[in-house]
């Protein structure tokens, strides 16, 4: 009996646990699905605030497109209410244009059948008035027309020759104001230094015995010096220096540097003098080609051919009127570097122009013809171009010029030699010339008195109104320029100035 409450017990026991287990796994069944339940509402949840989310941009997207399109539609509706009103206003205006040429056409059209019947009626008139003219004149229809023809040819010629004159003053006036400009600017924009004639050179002495040894016994060491070098040494003319005269720079540059070192040396005697005076003169030579080097420098050129050099080395020594002629040369090279800047031409060609243009006056006297010929032939062997080589050949008109530089370089040399301080001219010369040119001015018929005015730059001729003609003046003009320039030598140029006036006095009482 135990048995059976035994197994009894056990059984409900088991019923029991077997209860138990089974509520507990459906609790946790149970709570399984409540968070899948969850997982899914939240998923759920999660991917309808996503799609209203997207639903939300694309409906914005949307709208946004839609209203980009309405604008668009707006803009082209717009657009086409402005071209269909222009359209129609182009269309009004083509039919007012229509209407006016069609009354114009009608207004040509009765103008031509009047102008058609005027025609008519003037062949008829001018046919009846050259039947009168017949009969009046008693000439030929030829005749009355070649008599016709000429008049009115020499009517022609006549009025062509007054505005041949006409054209030709004008353009006369305008190129004078143009080169009367273009050398002003050059003139304004060159400085150059201011000469003085100098035929002496000063030597100070430091001592009071060095005097007495440069002159030597009985004068032998002076006489020495002076056979030596070809100058003239004046001792007792200034107290403490030795004077150097010589019309020669090239001797005196000699002679000066030649005392300088025998006093320096102290040793000062016949022997000695020749031999520093010999290598004085050998010096020279490299003092010739670093001259010349120079020159080329101051111009703002390239180096040139070694044999040019010297040449202008050479021109350092050589004068005309107290006027340097390697300075007057850079300078021509500056005012021909200004004018041809002027112009638009080629600074370089035109500087290397002015720059070698006087080099025939470095060269002995053995070789014959004009200066300009001369250094043209020497510039050409060394290589110079063509433009350069006419421009030095022609600046004083030996050879016509063939480009602008010939011309320009005849100019800059006027400039340069002419302009205040640029040359030493005595007075005598000066008055003579000033003289010269008044007696040529007075030389022709009508002409009642001449002044040479402006330091001899201008004549101005004053004549007789009843014995010269406006006509005549131009060519008395003419003629006096022709007669200066024949047999006057003069720097520059000299203007002509002819004054024709008529006074006519009364007086009233």
């Amino acid at each position: 009996m135990s048995l059976v409450f035994n197994i009894a017990g056990a059984t409900v026991c088991a019923v029991a646990g077997a209860g138990v287990c089974a509520m507990v796994l459906n609790s946790r069944t149970r709570r399984r699905e409540d968070d899948r339940r969850r997982e899914a509402d939240a998923q759920l949840e999660k991917t309808r605030a996503v799609a209203n989310q997207e639903a939300l941009q694309l409906r914005t997207q949307i709208e946004q497109s839609l209203a980009a399109h309405r604008l668009e539609l707006t803009t082209q509706e717009r657009r086409l209410t402005e071209r269909e009103t222009l359209l129609n206003s182009q269309f009004n205006r083509v039919i007012e244009t229509e209407t006016d040429l069609k009354q114009q056409r009608e207004m040509l059209e009765r103008k031509s059948a009047a102008l058609e019947n005027a025609q008519q009626a003037l062949i008829a008139l001018t046919q009846q008035r050259r039947e009168q003219l017949e009969q009046l004149s008693g000439l030929s229809p030829t005749e009355a027309r070649t008599q016709f023809l000429k008049e009115i040819q020499q009517e022609a010629l006549a009025d062509g020759a007054k505005v041949a004159r006409q054209i030709l003053d004008e353009a006369k006036t305008r190129a004078e104001e143009k080169a009367r400009q273009i050398i002003t600017v050059a003139i304004q924009r060159y400085a150059g230094d201011q000469t003085f004639q100098n035929t002496t050179t000063t030597i100070l002495l430091e001592g009071a015995d060095i005097k007495g040894r440069i002159i030597g016994r009985e004068g032998r060491n002076i006489r020495a010096f002076e056979n030596a070098t070809g100058v003239t040494v004046l001792i007792d003319d200034e107290p403490g220096a030795v004077l150097l005269s010589g019309f020669d720079p090239v001797r005196r540059e000699i002679a000066r540097e030649a005392m300088l070192r025998l006093i320096q040396d102290g040793r000062i005697h016949p022997t000695h003098i020749e031999e520093v005076v010999a290598a004085v003169k050998a010096e020279m030579e490299d003092t010739i080609t670093r001259k010349g080097d120079e020159a080329v420098t101051r111009a703002g050129l390239p180096a040139m051919h070694p044999e040019i050099t010297k040449l202008l080395g050479r021109l350092h020594y050589r004068q005309s009127f107290a006027q340097n002629l390697l300075d007057h040369s850079v300078e021509v090279a500056q005012l021909m570097a200004l004018l041809a800047a002027e112009l638009g031409l080629d600074v370089s060609l035109a500087k290397r122009a002015g720059l070698l243009h006087d080099i025939g006056k470095a060269v002995s006297h053995e070789i014959e013809g004009p200066h300009a010929v001369v250094g043209a032939d020497i510039i050409k062997r060394h290589g110079e171009c063509d433009e350069v080589v006419n421009g030095v050949a022609s600046h004083h008109n030996d050879v016509p010029p063939v480009g602008p530089l010939g011309i320009l370089v005849s100019a800059a040399d006027a400039i340069s030699a002419s302009r205040p301080g640029a040359r030493s001219e005595s007075m005598t010369t000066y008055i003579r010339r000033v003289e010269d040119l008044e007696k040529i001015g007075g030389s022709f018929p009508g002409v009642e008195k001449c002044f040479a005015v402006q330091a001899g730059r201008e004549l101005r001729v004053f004549v007789q109104p009843q014995a010269v003609s406006d006509d005549q003046a131009f060519a008395l003009a003419r003629n006096i320029v022709t007669k200066i320039e024949s047999e006057l030598q003069y720097p520059g140029q000299i203007r002509i100035t002819v004054i024709r006036e008529m006074r006519c006095v009364e007086v009233a009482k």
